[in-house]
């Protein structure tokens, strides 16, 4: 992290209405004044939507984050040209004091929900409260802990917050980086239901008329299976401006066609049904790159930008209880360790990946270049060493069908589930099934309805409903890019040990846990870049997700769209747009 990043300015006192935020035309390929309004942008998801309850959501483009998610972060965001952070919902930077513990933050004034009030300290106060109660269940509850303690928020009057962390943290700004929801719409619920009373509220059948939102889109209707409407909400251009003057969003309206799988969506793109398409294959770019040079298809192509901030992996249910024998081979990191020899990544990469990817052995995805080390132990394609180790653990003999046993007679075998539609994951689940067949271990694969998946992941206590899952994760930043919820003990997504208590199991997820926030605690860029090494050397030897392969990021939009970055600001951390519909604009 940039040292300049702790430096605190003088706040001013004076109690007018803040300027808006606006973007900086320095960013844009274009001139802001060749940037037109109106219009509709089409999109597409995957998967029926769960809730529009932004508490309880875990998805990765859920509703309520494609209708809150400003896609410049909450109260600060990064300067893509420098990785600085600059104020965006805050008026200017905070004041910081106690040895980079304490922050103190002006709310910009003028910002409003969708309904027209005002977005005040209670609104972050109250947002803060309900994601911070472990009954709530909320994704985001991890990012607002340290080390086990807590990270406190407090009103100093309706446009001042007072942050103070138990320690200084290197990704301070990411965590106080939160959309704030309306505490005239949860605060009642709140204070008198709690978090029952907050879990139940904004289901995916909700009226749209009733979902207040903080940000650029409100919800419109929404049809299972079908569609998904959103229209712009008018009080976010208050605060949100252009280089020009002119209003964000400059679309009125995003709607999003609900696909059955990734090939459904490419038809749909080469079509003109769709604006843009999240192409992960070679072929597909070779089928985009053919429409547009025949004239079927006016859109812009640019493949292999940079590696995605992303990857497959398979986990190991640790907490099945119900199956003593299992959760004993689950648990045995030898065997964890096989696994990963079994995963034949760059066959995964040719045939479903299209030859465009990259082998994935950590969390640290590969567009994070400064954590990447090639101290990091790789359990690399190696069917003999599986074979070892899985002898080591006593399954060393085949039966009739050519399946490993062990002395008892217990065929080594486990299931196997991924997400139906995605075909990608379908593929990678079969590669592995068949390399895993060859060394004698028995893998039912099945894929199944994507919210039941999740909802199995995301269970708790002793015994879990699943053997293994083949899902991903995407995101992370470049300052201390280790999932808060992912790798400490008791992160709703440390999903291969999940149990009540949220304990660590073993040394080695204790020793993760430790470097973890001794990490993020750390705040000059080249010291915690050498715990990133070992946080990541731990991480690879325990083997929790066997991190499979991730997608390479390839830009392709309808030639019909403007509102890009510059092209040296394109990555997949980044993205090509500072937000997907923010910027966006029909030509």
């Amino acid at each position: 992290m940039k040292k300049a990043l702790f430096l605190a300015l003088a706040l001013g006192a004076g109690s007018s209405l803040a300027a808006p935020f606006v973007l900086p035309a320095t960013w844009m390929a274009e001139n802001p004044s060749q940037a037109k309004t109106g219009g509709e942008v089409r999109t597409y998801s995957l998967s029926d939507y769960k809730t529009l309850n932004p508490f309880t959501s875990s998805e990765a483009d859920s509703l309520p984050d494609l209708m809150s998610d400003v896609g410049l972060g909450g109260l600060f965001t990064q300067d893509p040209s420098t990785d600085k952070f600059i104020p965006h919902m805050a008026d200017a930077m905070p004041v910081v004091s106690n040895n980079n513990k304490r922050f103190v933050v002006k709310i910009r004034q003028g910002m409003k929900f969708s309904d027209g009030q005002a977005i005040t300290a209670d609104d972050f106060v109250t947002t803060f409260k309900i994601h911070t109660d472990d009954k709530v269940g909320s994704n985001s509850y991890d990012s607002f802990f340290l080390n086990g303690k807590p990270i406190t928020l407090k009103k100093i009057d309706n446009y001042t917050l007072q942050f103070d962390f138990p320690q200084a943290s290197a990704s301070a700004y990411t965590r106080m980086a939160f959309i704030p929801w309306p505490d005239h719409v949860f605060g009642p619920v709140y204070s008198s239901k709690g978090a029952e009373g907050i879990k139940n509220m904004w289901g995916i059948s909700a009226n749209p008329s009733t979902i207040v939102s903080p940000g650029p889109w409100v919800i419109s209707s929404y049809q299972a299976g079908q569609r998904a409407v959103l229209k712009k909400n008018p009080y976010f251009g208050e605060w949100n401006k252009d280089g020009a003057g002119k209003a964000l969003p400059y679309l009125d309206t995003m709607s999003i066609r609900l696909l059955k799988d990734l090939n459904a969506g490419l038809a749909a793109y080469l079509a003109g049904q769709i604006d843009t398409f999240a192409a992960s294959k070679a072929d597909d770019l070779a089928q985009i790159k053919r429409a547009i040079d025949g004239g079927n298809l006016k859109a812009n192509l640019v493949p292999n930008v940079s590696p995605n901030s992303t990857s497959s992996w398979i986990v190991f249910n640790w907490n099945k209880s119900g199956d003593a024998a299992k959760q004993k081979i689950f648990r045995d990191v030898r065997f964890r360790q096989a696994m990963s020899h079994i995963a034949n990544r760059q066959a995964m990469i040719q045939l479903a990946l299209g030859g465009l990817g990259s082998e994935v052995y950590t969390g640290v995805y590969p567009v994070f270049k400064n954590y990447q080390f090639d101290s990091t132990p790789k359990y690399k394609y190696d069917l003999a060493a599986a074979t070892k180790l899985l002898a080591q653990m006593g399954f060393s003999k085949k039966n009739a069908q050519g399946y490993l046993t062990n002395s008892a007679g217990q065929v080594l075998e486990f299931n196997l589930a991924t997400n139906a539609g995605n075909t990608v994951r379908e593929q990678l689940g079969r590669i592995f099934t068949d390399e895993a067949k060859k060394v004698g271990v028995k893998v039912n694969f099945t894929p199944i309805d994507f919210n039941n998946l999740v909802d199995q992941l995301n269970s708790k206590g002793a015994n879990r409903p699943f053997d293994a899952i083949l899902l991903g994760l995407s995101g992370g930043d470049n300052i201390w890019p280790y999932g808060s919820n992912v790798v400490p003990c008791g992160g709703n997504l440390h999903s291969f040990n999940v149990p009540s208590d949220g304990k660590c199991l073993t040394p080695q997820e204790s020793l993760m846990t430790k470097l973890y926030y001794q990490g993020d605690q750390t705040l000059d860029d080249d010291a915690r870049r050498k715990i990133g090494e070992q946080l990541s050397k731990a991480e690879a030897q325990n083997q929790g997700f066997i991190y499979l392969v991730g997608t390479n990021y390839h830009v392709t939009y309808n030639s019909r769209l403007g509102g890009e970055y510059k092209r040296n600001l394109w990555d997949a951390y980044n993205g090509s747009r500072p937000y997907a519909q923010l910027t966006t604009y029909i030509k």
